[in-house]
């Protein structure tokens, strides 16, 4: 799939800057970025989210205790 992106002039010149040193294209190091950080993206902002359905009374909240005893870890 063919995505395209704006980059902040001075970030742009540190990708050509990598790129031209190393040999490597800037789709190249483009493509590790995301697939490095999607899974810090999705833990932050799936997490923030579901922290806001736990302050909205929407999601529910369990204790230790009774996930212990419900799971049977203290029999």
């Amino acid at each position: 799939m063919a995505t395209s992106i704006r980059l902040d002039p001075v970030v742009e010149q540190r990708l050509d800057h990598l790129a031209a040193k190393t040999g490597r294209t800037k789709a190249y190091y483009l493509r590790e970025l995301v697939m490095n950080g999607l899974d810090d993206l999705e833990d932050y902002y799936l997490a923030a989210a579901t922290m806001e359905r736990v302050r909205k009374g929407v999601e529910k909240v369990y204790s230790t205790e009774q996930v212990r005893k419900d799971l049977g870890l203290d029999d």
